[in-house]
């Protein structure tokens, strides 16, 4: 049997090197006896914030929060590396309450700046030099003002955090750390160990029964724990509920999107734009059953390459020279820091026992970006390279370019950079291909991207805004709900041209970004700006360039929206999404007539 290897076992060389943020846990110990210290000294100035000591605040106020910061990411990054070893578990958990405890300490700043007078507040922001850098924050803090509470109420809600985090804490050591998988034979008859990283590798077998039989056992074991994860997931909810009572907004919804200045006509917007576009779905379906020769297709069905002779492998050296190939049109700049990150250790690859699944890009300010892969040498694992380096990217310029109030780019825009990166790495490699295989191949790869980044996460979306309403309108959240719910929505999204397996009905428990409220929807919105922004730099060149290159330096000194408007692309209409998807019907046109 084919067991997942020890961390022990790979080479340091694919470990990513947390020692930059931390050479030892002792300096860690350190800083967070500093970083308690300064969150104390907070204390003093409650009741006592003026226009004259205003800038001193929020300065003291910053550099207590970067330190609580990269306490957490050391912390972090070495529990995901190995979930199951107590002592980072341990940091992991002292850094989050370090991190609760500054917002509480701090929760009086706000309310008492939106005491100030604020004609007399803005003129202070246009003359004192060491305020002027606030001004986005006060302004957008003024914006907020009917939703920020009294010092004690602030400070009740963020030392209530704390308890709001138990369900994705919960959830996370029951999933990563605790689940255990069952054994299934391999598509060579090799038994092998089902796997979170794995499964993605087994279904797309070009066996069927293997994919059957791990889409079976993989629904089925997150079954067998469903009543836990409805608990963690309905508790999650109420906590939004909570959330957002207490902050007077009339839904779960419109407080997740009101920090980033955005209505939920945005979000209903995208769903509605999908589903007027569900026939290419169903067109997509019907050229997948026609290709696999299949008289009636699965769910389990959907992540086999269409074009088998094509089905390649790639060692983890050969994804990242694609990736370098394909981001060349970004410029020399842009891919000497890729390499930097290739080279100096941002990047943990592969798959091992106890490690978080999935991928991300991670940092704390003042030390470079980092990377978490579990590489599996599939054309997705060279796409998941290269999105997730888009995200380091990004953070490196905002980082390098912003001060530390403004260095966290809006989620809203987080998944741009990643998704720009994947639709110039496909647009390389179809310019590149040698055979009508191989355009099938990739043709078939950019519609996937669609399929699981357009369709599937606005499903996601709608999933998310369903079961909030649920709550919200008094309906109970109990595990026959949200399955049935989830049941019906593939029906939807799918079409009756597909047999939807009842085992699907447990796929939103496999689910971690619904312990995130309301973040799945970005990865659709910033696909459709992602595909606008890389056309522009393939037709344009320099001069788009150097736009993208504001963009990804403007960090959060904007409105979102705003930002998005450097690279002439808006979001607040329904043209971005609708041209994505006429770009998927046009892929669906050219396949159709290779086939």
């Amino acid at each position: 049997m084919k067991g997942l290897p020890s961390r022990s076992e790979i080479d340091d060389k694919y470990k990513w090197r947390l020692q930059d943020i931390y050479p030892s846990d002792d300096l860690w110990e350190k800083d967070y006896k500093n970083a308690g210290q300064l969150i104390e000294k907070a204390a003093q100035y409650q009741g006592k914030v003026s226009l004259d000591n205003l800038a001193q605040v929020l300065g003291m106020w910053d550099e207590a929060v970067m330190l609580a910061e990269k306490l957490y990411s050391y912390a972090h990054m070495e529990k995901d590396a190995d979930n199951t070893v107590p002592l980072y578990q341990g940091l992991t958990d002292r850094a989050m309450s370090l991190f609760i405890q500054a917002s509480g300490q701090f929760a009086f700043i706000e309310p008492e700046i939106l005491a100030l007078p604020e004609r007399e507040l803005k003129e202070k922001l246009a003359q004192d030099a060491g305020l002027k850098v606030y001004t986005h924050y006060i302004e957008d803090l003024i914006r907020q003002k009917e939703h920020i509470l009294d010092a004690d109420r602030e400070r009740m809600l963020a030392e209530a955090q704390d308890m709001a985090s138990s369900p994705d804490d919960i959830y996370t050591m029951l999933t990563d750390a605790d689940i255990r998988f069952p054994v299934i034979k391999d598509d060579k008859g090799d038994d092998v160990e089902l796997s979170k990283g794995r499964y993605s590798r087994l279904m797309a077998s070009s066996d069927r029964e293997v994919r059957k039989n791990a889409f079976e056992a993989m629904h089925n074991t997150y079954g067998s724990f469903i009543n836990t994860i409805t608990a963690a997931q309905r508790a999650n909810v109420k906590a939004d509920i909570f959330n957002k009572n207490q902050r007077k907004f009339a839904s779960s919804l419109q407080a997740a999107l009101f920090g980033d200045n955005i209505g939920a006509d945005v979000y209903d917007n995208l769903i509605d734009t999908v589903h007027r576009a569900l026939p290419l779905m169903y067109r997509y379906v019907d050229i997948r059953k026609r290709v696999l020769g299949l008289d009636e297709i699965h769910l389990y069905d959907m992540y086999v390459p269409m074009v088998k002779e094509y089905d390649k492998e790639f060692t983890y050296e050969q994804a990242k020279d694609m990736v370098l190939s394909g981001l060349a049109p970004l410029g020399e700049e842009y891919l000497g820091i890729v390499k930097e990150g290739f080279d100096s250790g941002w990047i943990d690859v592969y798959e091992t026992r106890g490690k978080t699944s999935g991928g991300y890009s991670s940092s704390a300010y003042g030390v470079h970006p980092y990377v978490l892969l579990n590489f599996q040498g599939k054309l997705d694992d060279v796409f998941t390279l290269a999105h997730e380096m888009g995200h380091s990217v990004h953070t490196y310029y905002s980082d390098k370019t912003q001060p530390f109030v403004y260095k966290e780019y809006p989620i809203f825009l987080a998944e741009i950079a990643s998704t720009c990166n994947e639709s110039l790495l496909i647009n390389h490699l179809l310019d590149g291909a040698q055979s009508k295989q191989e355009r099938m191949y990739l043709l078939n790869h950019f519609m996937d991207q669609f399929k699981g980044t357009l369709y599937r996460q606005t499903m996601f979306a709608e999933f998310e805004k369903m079961t909030h309403e649920m709550a919200e309108s008094g309906r109970p959240i109990t595990p026959d709900a949200l399955c049935a719910e989830y049941h019906k929505l593939n029906e939807l999204y799918f079409g009756k041209g597909v047999v939807i397996d009842k085992e699907i009905d447990y796929e939103w428990a496999r689910i971690p970004h619904f312990y995130n409220s309301f973040y799945v929807y970005k990865y659709a919105t910033g696909f459709s700006a992602a595909i606008a922004i890389s056309e522009k730099i393939l037709k344009q060149g320099r001069p788009a360039v150097e736009k993208y290159t504001e963009f990804l330096k403007s960090g959060g000194s904007g409105y979102p929206m705003d930002t998005l408007g450097k690279v002439g692309v808006d979001l607040a209409r329904p043209q971005p999404i609708a041209e994505a998807l006429d770009l998927f019907g046009r892929l669906l046109d050219e396949f159709e007539k290779l086939i």
